[in-house]
């Protein structure tokens, strides 16, 4: 049966921004189509775990700052004493920062850079090499932006480092097919998260951006969540190194 394709039983996935938002959809879709879930945040995810444990389903969450790289090994330790093996990473966690690019500071630039695209490589190599070590492949799902399409304003590090993930998640791709390891992204467009709060409280800037997007709404978690499952399923096997926009329309307008 097809449907057997996008069934996650038996596989583990660490999730990383998973407290709240697109993490939290995501880990919830991972669990509901079978998967044992990690979730990896800066604070505690009682919420994401509560509603997961609910459900029935497993969950491990990690208290880790990935604005550096160094908790990176200990988190995929924790996931295999725990379940035993890893075999889906999806790269979610990141922030912006507003700023006039004229004006924007070092910190801000740094920041973002740090979190967005160079721990998304970092712990896609430590992956990848679990992958390898386990010898049956694995799924990689990084999460762009519609800024890895388009430059946007007042986010110059935000849209370099996601223009660095879409390219990223090709180059792994073309390294790593040849060891059964599919490397995607998702680019999420405008949605209802934490990360658009200022956008979706300035009323004139809010109306411009609902009125390209053809669906006429923000985005929810559960509209990345099911592109998730199926790019970390082996329904999507043969898809390699492509960034699929998750974005109501805004980018065929």
């Amino acid at each position: 049966m097809i449907l057997d394709n996008f069934n996650l039983k038996g596989k583990t996935a660490i999730v990383t921004g998973c407290s709240t938002g697109l993490g939290q959809g995501i880990c919830l879709g991972m669990a509901e189509a079978g998967a044992k879930v990690v979730g990896v945040d800066y604070i505690d995810a009682p919420e994401t775990e509560e509603k997961i444990k609910k459900a029935g389903g497993e969950f491990l969450g990690i208290k880790a700052n990935l604005l550096t790289i160094d908790p990176i090994q200990g988190i995929i330790e924790k996931t295999l004493e725990t379940f035993g093996s890893l075999d889906i990473l999806v790269n979610n966690a990141g922030i912006i920062r507003r700023e006039d690019s004229i004006n924007f500071s070092e910190k801000d630039w740094d920041d973002v850079m740090n979190i967005n695209i160079k721990t998304v490589f970092f712990f896609c190599q430590a992956a990848g090499k679990q992958f390898m070590k386990q010898g049956k492949g694995g799924k990689i799902v990084n999460i762009a932006s519609m800024l890895s399409f388009q430059g946007g304003i007042r986010v110059p590090s935000y849209t370099a480092s996601k223009s660095g993930v879409m390219g990223l998640t090709r180059l792994l791709a073309c390294e790593w097919a040849k060891d059964n390891i599919n490397v995607n992204a998702i680019a999420p467009g405008y949605m209802d998260t934490n990360n658009t709060e200022q956008l979706r409280k300035d009323p004139k800037r809010s109306a411009e951006i609902l009125g390209r997007i053809p669906a006429d709404r923000w985005g929810l978690p559960l509209d990345v969540a099911g592109p998730a499952v199926f790019l970390a399923s082996s329904a999507a096997d043969y898809i390699n190194g492509y960034t699929l926009a998750v974005d109501g329309g805004w980018l065929a307008r």
